[in-house]
């Protein structure tokens, strides 16, 4: 199946039955996000996979009462730094040297640079610039989904200071940003499953300069 008809087929399921999705599909949609492109390459944000029932069931209620927090095979936070510090900054640098077999201080100038243009933002501003980097990995683990044919549910509706306490994201340093749901749809449940799939369209979406 080409790309296109895999984003034709997929839709923000809202039931789920609760069937099981082997593990490696929800790898093979983790390693979809982990090789994402990021601003840099700083790859500034995690992914938290959780399948324990009883953790799910206290999100529930901080995600408003959605189904698919239970009713999903796993869902999948992502969250993004709080911010940038020097340490993160130059973390990735230096993993690239030592895989790459470059000096140490190969982009020095580079990260310098990069850094002191960051720390010119707001704490706010930086988690905003994050949280756009895990934007890209999430878009990306939501066509990984479709082409494994397993139904996803983006999910932006939950109280995000909540789940963070919660999951204990901001002792890591990370806040939470959208989660995915995925599972399998009940067909039966569904509402939306048979709906017709509604887009903009091309020519009001698309704007040309020639």
């Amino acid at each position: 199946m080409s790309l296109l008809e895999n984003l034709k087929w997929r839709y923000a399921t809202k039931k789920m039955n609760g069937t099981p999705v082997a593990q490696e599909k929800i790898d093979y949609i983790l390693e979809a996000a982990r090789l994402a492109p990021t601003s840099s390459g700083l790859h500034p944000f995690k992914v938290i996979e959780i399948t324990n029932p009883e953790l799910r069931a206290k999100i529930q209620p901080i995600a408003y009462g959605q189904s698919q927090i239970i009713d999903s095979s796993h869902i999948l936070v992502f969250a993004a730094y709080d911010g940038y510090t020097e340490e993160r900054v130059n973390a990735p640098f230096a993993q690239q040297a030592e895989e790459r077999g470059l000096p140490l201080g190969y982009a020095d100038d580079y990260k310098n640079n990069l850094f002191a243009t960051l720390s010119t933002l707001s704490k706010e501003q930086q988690f905003n610039h994050a949280a756009r980097q895990a934007y890209i990995g999430f878009g990306l683990a939501l066509a990984a989904a479709a082409e494994q044919r397993i139904d996803a549910t983006p999910m932006e509706g939950f109280n995000n200071e909540q789940l963070d306490a919660l999951l204990g994201l901001d002792k890591l340093g990370l806040k939470s940003v959208t989660i995915l749901a995925l599972g399998y749809r009940d067909e039966e449940h569904d509402w939306l499953v048979n709906l017709k799939k509604v887009r903009p369209n091309h020519e009001d979406f698309i704007i040309k300069f020639n």
